[in-house]
């Protein structure tokens, strides 16, 4: 992590230090950084993607025995809806 200092000269008045500071703090890059990882999500687990796909199997073999049972009709690919 990078830091960054900023010392105010005897005649520098405070808004040119927080100017100065704000043009550091935006050269080193630190607020793009924080802000890209708000919202990062860590990568699931072997194990998070096992259940995952075992889950999907899961549903896909409920729904299949739904259509052959006549309880739902089959979609069709590309049908919209209509």
């Amino acid at each position: 992590m990078i830091n960054v200092e900023v010392v105010k000269g005897s005649s520098e008045s405070a808004p040119s230090v927080l100017k100065r500071f704000t043009r550091k703090v935006q050269g080193a890059g630190i607020l793009a950084r924080v802000r890209s990882l708000r919202y990062a999500e860590r990568s699931p687990s072997k194990y998070v993607k096992k259940k995952k796909a075992l889950k999907g199997l899961r549903k896909r073999e409920h729904t299949a025995e739904l259509m052959k049972l006549g309880k739902i009709t089959p979609r069709i690919p590309g049908g919209h809806g209509r």
